[in-house]
């Protein structure tokens, strides 16, 4: 693949985990809509922690899409979704469907990171089956 189709490949990532978190996590959050309340109630958090990690979630979201702090944004929503993680193992909500949803948004992110920024291709390479085979 090309590093120009890479690149927009990892912006078209970066939106749709930018869009989907935006959406459907922090906006709640911040609006004070119901469902935020009541399924981080669901979760045992208290009511007057909606807003905090809202903020929080817009913080690192905000960090993760300026190029130039991606890697800090991406490396503290890493802990953020693990922290998501660790609540939905806690509450002992469905394996696949809501304990690795964090793991998928962390893919998503991740991949889409990996994608548009060269230093991070650099720094972490991917290398196919046949190459580890071939001991490149």
């Amino acid at each position: 693949m090309s590093t120009t189709a890479m690149t927009r490949l990892g912006y078209a990532l970066t939106g749709i985990f930018a869009a989907f978190l935006a959406i459907a996590s922090i906006a709640p959050k911040l609006v004070g809509a119901d469902v935020a309340s009541d399924s981080m109630r669901q979760l045992g958090w208290p009511d007057g922690y909606v807003l905090t990690i809202g903020l929080i979630e817009l913080a690192c979201l905000a960090l993760y899409l300026v190029p130039r702090t991606a890697l800090l944004g991406a490396i503290l929503m890493t802990g953020l979704l693990g922290g998501a993680i660790a609540t939905q193992m806690r509450v002992e909500n469905p394996l696949f469907t809501h304990t690795l949803f964090s793991v998928y948004l962390g893919l998503l992110m991740w991949g889409g990171l990996w994608l548009r920024d060269p230093s991070l291709r650099a720094l972490i390479p991917m290398r196919g089956l046949a190459g580890r085979i071939n001991g490149a």
